[in-house]
C-alpha cells in the first residue's frame, strides 16, 4: 500500500501581501533557470506558477492547492497529472495541451502555454500544462520543499504549511474564541 503524505500548500496571508509580485518573478525564474533580465534579452518566455490577484483592494496569492482529490488529475485524458508524496505533479512529456485540467481546476491555477524560446508557427504551439509543484526541482528527496516564492516574499505573506498543522491551528483559534464567548456569557 502506498504511503500517505499529508499535502502541503503555500498559504498566502492576504493581510501581509503588498502585491509586489516578487513571488511571481522568483517562481518564473526558478522554473526557467534564468533571471528576468536574461529572459528579456534572449526572448525567453517565463511562466510563473503563482499569481497575485487584486480583488476589492485586497491582494490574493493564487496557486495550486495540491488538492487531496485533484479534479485536474481525473480530467487529464493521458494520465499526465498524478499525485505523488503529497504533491499534484505533471509529467510534461505526457501532456498533450488539451486544457481539460484548466477547465477542471476550481482555482484557475493551471495554464497551458509554451515556456521558453519562441518557435516558428506550425501545426502546434507546443503548449503544456504548468502549475505549482512546490518547487520540487529545488528540493532533495525526503526534505521539506524550498519554494522560491516563499523565500522571495519580503513581508512573509507566503508560507509553506502542512494542511494538518493548519487545521489544528484553526481548531485552537476557534476553540479560544468559543471559550472567551462562553466565559463572557457566564459572568
Amino acid at each position: 500500500m502506498p504511503e500517505y503524505h499529508d499535502n502541503s500548500i503555500i498559504y498566502g496571508d492576504q493581510k501581509k501581501c503588498i502585491g509586489c509580485k516578487q513571488c511571481e518573478i522568483s517562481c518564473a525564474e526558478s522554473h526557467s533557470g534564468c533571471n528576468l533580465i536574461e529572459a528579456q534579452m534572449n526572448g525567453y518566455k517565463l511562466v510563473s506558477r503563482i499569481h497575485i490577484i487584486q480583488i476589492d483592494g485586497i491582494n490574493v496569492p493564487m496557486q495550486c492547492r495540491q488538492c487531496e482529490d485533484a479534479p485536474c488529475a481525473y480530467a487529464c485524458p493521458t494520465g499526465a497529472i498524478y499525485q505523488d508524496s503529497g504533491i499534484v505533479k505533471i509529467n510534461e512529456k505526457q501532456c498533450i495541451g488539451c486544457k481539460a485540467c484548466v477547465i477542471a481546476c476550481p482555482f484557475g491555477a493551471i495554464e497551458v502555454c509554451r515556456e521558453g524560446f519562441a518557435v516558428e508557427p506550425g501545426r502546434t504551439n507546443l503548449g503544456i500544462a504548468k502549475k505549482c509543484n512546490l518547487c520540487e526541482h529545488r528540493s532533495t528527496a525526503g526534505s521539506k520543499p524550498l519554494c522560491s516564492c516563499v523565500n522571495a516574499c519580503p513581508t512573509g505573506a507566503l508560507k509553506l504549511i502542512k494542511l494538518s498543522e493548519y487545521r489544528k491551528m484553526m481548531m485552537r483559534s476557534r476553540a479560544r474564541e468559543m471559550a472567551h464567548i462562553h466565559s463572557n456569557n457566564q459572568g
